[in-house]
């Protein structure tokens, strides 16, 4: 790996998701001089449908920012520094040795290194996460660190919330640490933490755990449980306080292992989104139902 230099101008961009765009916008808003956006091939999101771009691709099109799906395309770039967002995949050490690069980060390293650091930090029930702007080096996401700035959790945040609170904590940090020089990094401190990318199977509702725990979970999103046989989605929830048997239904409340889970939109199998009211006037639950059995 090579040093950034003092004076950074050109960049290049990796990054693919949503996420990535403030970023992107961010820097070539501040003057920076963007010479490539590298991101994943276009998709296709159903068998007759055109390719859709990577809102990074779309960004940067816009922006009129030449557009690459080769990372190696950025060794011909001729740029000061690599900014990465969210890429979601390894840059090759060839890459890394002829070319400096920062990473955004969304954890305080070296807790929840890894592909999903949101998710665990609020399935971990952290109160305060973060995000830093830290070195590309060889290893999963190793590298010194050049910022750090502190978000905290809070309790009825989603990772999707949460994720938009790092980006407004992370665009100007990223901004200023390329305009007033990044400086020395320094090494992380503490013990790893890996945030491996939730399973569908983490996402189950074991309704015996805590009205905590499982609050956590639908947090996340996807969190799933079973209704006479049949897979029912909880979208969005409330903690409440009382007691009930695990599972049972008692309206929109659900009993737990502790405390009590009021429903509020779910999705039955095969059927769209909707409130938890509407769906209990369809399924009609008698005396002794239970979620998950």
């Amino acid at each position: 790996m090579i040093d950034p230099p003092v004076d950074i101008r050109r960049l290049v961009y990796l990054g693919t998701p949503e996420e990535s765009v403030p970023f992107l916008e961010a820097l070539d808003g501040a003057g920076f001089e963007v010479a490539l956006a590298v991101t994943r091939p276009d998709k296709r999101r159903g068998r007759r449908a055109d390719p859709t771009p990577s809102p990074v691709k779309a960004a940067a099109l816009d922006l009129g920012i030449p557009v690459s799906f080769a990372v190696d395309d950025v060794l011909d770039a001729d740029a000061d520094l690599g900014v990465v967002v969210a890429f979601g995949q390894i840059i090759k050490p060839h890459v890394l040795h002829r070319l400096a690069m920062v990473n955004v980060h969304f954890s305080l390293l070296p807790r929840w290194r890894g592909a999903a650091p949101v998710d665990r930090a609020i399935l971990a029930g952290d109160q305060t996460t973060g995000v830093c702007l830290m070195e590309v080096a060889e290893g999963l996401d190793t590298g010194r660190v050049y910022r750090r700035v502190e978000v905290p959790i809070a309790p009825e945040a989603t990772a999707t919330t949460l994720r938009a609170d790092l980006v407004d904590a992370a665009v100007p940090m990223l901004v200023s640490a390329l305009r007033d020089g990044l400086g020395p990094p320094d090494p992380q401190q503490g013990e790893p933490v890996y945030a491996a990318k939730v399973t569908r199977d983490e996402l189950r509702l074991d309704w015996a755990s805590s009205a905590e725990a499982l609050h956590r979970q639908v947090r996340v999103g996807g969190a799933w449980t079973t209704w006479r046989g049949k897979t029912l989605k909880i979208w969005s929830a409330d903690p409440v306080d009382g007691s009930q048997s695990s599972g049972e239904l008692d309206g929109p409340v659900v009993g737990t292992g502790d405390g009590q889970l009021r429903l509020v939109e779910v999705q039955a199998e095969g059927k769209s989104r909707q409130p938890a009211e509407d769906w209990l006037r369809g399924a009609r639950p008698t005396p002794g139902d239970r979620l998950g059995s």
